[in-house]
């Protein structure tokens, strides 16, 4: 359960740099208590189609992998943050979480292009990174035990 909760902060934070840094991805407003709220459900979205569906990704695109290198890792996050923006707007549609938070990837939903695509995949690149970086700030967190 921790882990769980050390992953969703570690993705919320990475999601907000990647807001922050990269000019396609739009996660906004983020001035009240409910909308760091709303960043924690959709870094929890996040979590969870990472875990469920990225490892069956990469086994479907291992031999495309062996053939690129390793480059269709981007490709396959690029993706998941794709995926993660649909089902959060899809709920907003729905009228399951209706906040008027919007998460757009490259104006990703409504709209489908090649600005999604880049968008997604440098953004993409920056959550990896940012990621990376605070699970090497956390691994005394796992060598002790906590």
């Amino acid at each position: 359960m921790l882990d769980l909760l050390i992953k969703v902060a570690v993705n919320a934070v990475a999601l907000v740099a990647a807001a922050t840094f990269v000019p396609g991805v739009r996660l906004d407003p983020r001035d009240k208590l409910e909308d760091w709220a709303m960043i924690l459900l959709i870094a929890l979205v996040f979590a969870l189609v990472n875990t469920y569906l990225k490892p069956i990704l990469k086994a479907l695109a291992m031999p495309v992998g062996l053939l690129t290198m390793g480059m269709i890792a981007f490709v396959i996050n690029a993706v998941m943050l794709l995926g993660t923006a649909w089902l959060v707007n899809l709920s907003q549609v729905k009228d399951l979480v209706n906040t008027g938070f919007k998460f757009q990837v490259g104006g990703y939903p409504p709209t489908w292009g090649y600005e999604a695509i880049g968008a997604a995949v440098v953004a993409s690149i920056v959550i990896s990174i940012v990621a990376t970086v605070l699970d090497l700030v956390l691994v005394p967190r796992r060598v002790v035990g906590l």
